[in-house]
C-alpha cells in the first residue's frame, strides 16, 4: 500500500517554495508519491494569468527528475459544476483503491472547511485524511476545538498536522509582479521554469 498526497493549488506560476514545501511533506509524512493538482481556470474564486496549457507544462518542467513527484490534470478537464475537493478525492481514491490518500493543504483551507465554506465540506472532512500545513497566526488545534465540522472527525488519523518549518511563503503573486514589473525572480523558481517563461513571454 503507498501513501499519496494530492497537492492542490494554481500553481499560477509553480514555484520552489511549492518543490520545497511537496519534498519535506513527502519525507516527513513517508509519502510515496505526491501529486501536483493544478485547479481548473472555471473556478469562479480565481483567475489565471497564463493558459492552462503554459501551467501543466510549468509544472512538467518543475518536477522533471523526482520520482516521487507526478502531474495530474484531472481539474482542469472538470466542468466548472463538477469542481469540488470532496469530488476530486473520491477520483482518486477510486484511481488508487489500495492506496492511502491524503489532501495536502494550508491551515488557512482548514479554517475555511470547518467554518463549512467549501462543498460538501462535512463528508469531506468525514470520508478523507489530510496532511495540514501550519500557516501564519493560524493555531490548527483550536481551529480544529471550535468547528463542529472539524472535531466531530477528529480521530487522531484524520489530520496530520505540520506545525514546524512550513509556514515560509513565497507567493506565485510577487513572482508575477516581478516579472511584470521587469524584476529577478530568477532564483524563486526553475531555472528551466524561469527560462520557459521568459521564452514565452509570460506574466508581462
Amino acid at each position: 500500500m503507498a501513501k499519496i498526497g494530492i497537492f492542490g493549488s494554481s500553481f499560477d506560476p509553480i514555484t520552489n517554495i511549492h518543490l520545497w514545501t511537496a519534498s519535506a511533506v513527502a519525507h516527513r509524512c513517508k509519502l510515496d508519491h505526491v501529486i501536483f493538482l493544478p485547479c481548473s481556470n472555471q473556478r469562479s474564486d480565481k483567475q489565471m494569468h497564463i493558459s492552462d496549457e503554459h501551467r501543466r507544462h510549468l509544472i512538467r518542467l518543475a518536477i522533471k527528475g523526482n520520482d516521487k513527484f507526478v502531474a495530474d490534470d484531472y481539474e482542469m478537464k472538470q466542468h466548472a459544476w463538477d469542481i469540488a475537493t470532496y469530488l476530486t478525492m473520491e477520483h482518486f481514491k477510486e484511481k488508487y483503491p489500495d492506496d492511502e490518500v491524503y489532501f495536502i493543504m494550508g491551515a488557512d483551507l482548514l479554517v475555511d472547511i470547518g467554518e463549512g465554506k467549501w462543498k460538501k465540506s462535512k463528508e469531506l472532512v468525514l470520508e478523507n485524511k489530510f496532511i495540514v500545513m501550519a500557516r501564519n497566526g493560524i493555531d490548527m488545534l483550536s481551529a480544529i476545538a471550535r468547528s463542529p465540522i472539524l472535531q466531530n472527525a477528529d480521530d487522531g488519523q484524520t489530520f496530520h498536522l505540520i506545525d514546524d518549518g512550513l509556514a515560509m511563503e513565497v507567493s506565485s503573486t510577487y513572482i508575477r509582479n516581478e516579472f511584470q514589473k521587469g524584476g529577478e525572480p530568477r532564483y524563486l523558481l526553475s531555472e528551466s521554469c524561469y527560462d520557459y517563461i521568459r521564452t514565452n513571454d509570460l506574466y508581462q
